[in-house]
């Protein structure tokens, strides 16, 4: 578990100590931005794996215990909870954002809030935190915790520090676009800043299409059915 929880603070560390801080901004002018992306990229990968990997030895030590047990009733909730993550989630992926890495210029279109932006600025964080959440209380044993704990922690935290990041780089730009959008699913539909009307359209579709083939690929990947009666489609 000591490595597992080692792993988990480095992956934290550096994207919430240095992805979205001021030291990231020292060391862009530093080494130059181009630099800094291929440093930070191979460092997430190599962090993730190692995530991943003592997330996988903890489950097999025999020393996992169970922290708490909230009932089958919580588990039977997987399928539309992860339904609404990936439709939040995914559809972000194909939404110019100007949240997302080189797309501060999607900010300046007409259209700037489209599709799944009318909900969350951050959609593919808040998906992640949605997916993580519902984990987290469906598992319950120690290293599940820490490992969906780490990337729901990650997730919430990390849309606070995108906001201030591209803040601080894009200015008036920035605000203009945050003003007509909100960090907190549905907050700008709420106050009427935004509109659910161009929500769904065919990158939702897309995001439907590969949760379902994420679903009935899991028990097979995973080794878990996510259906309630335990069937696995192959």
């Amino acid at each position: 578990m000591t490595m597992l929880l080692a792993a988990s603070a480095v992956f934290l560390g550096i994207h919430l100590l240095i992805a979205g801080t001021r030291a990231r901004d020292t060391i862009v002018g530093t080494i130059g931005e181009n630099a800094y992306l291929g440093l930070f990229s191979l460092a997430s990968i190599l962090a993730i794996t190692w995530l991943v990997i003592s997330y996988n030895i903890a489950q097999a030590s025999g020393a996992d215990p169970t922290l708490y047990n909230l009932g089958p009733g919580v588990r039977h909730l997987g399928i539309p909870v992860v339904l609404i993550a990936f439709l939040i989630g995914v559809t972000g992926l194909f939404v110019p954002n100007p949240t997302s890495l080189k797309q501060e210029g999607a900010a300046a279109k007409p259209n700037a809030v489209q599709s799944v932006l009318a909900i969350t600025r951050h959609p593919f964080l808040w998906g992640v935190a949605i997916w993580a959440a519902f984990h987290t209380l469906a598992n319950g044993d120690e290293a599940s915790t820490i490992f969906f704990g780490t990337f729901l922690l990650l997730s919430l935290f990390g849309t606070v520090s995108i906001d201030a990041k591209r803040r601080r780089k894009m200015g008036a730009a920035w605000d203009a676009f945050a003003a007509k959008t909100s960090n907190i699913p549905f907050g700008a539909i709420l106050s009427g800043c935004a509109s659910l009307a161009r929500v769904i359209d065919w990158r939702m579709g897309l995001a439907l299409a590969i949760f379902v083939v994420a679903l009935f690929a899991h028990a097979r990947v995973i080794g878990v059915s996510p259906f309630p009666s335990g069937w696995a489609p192959f």
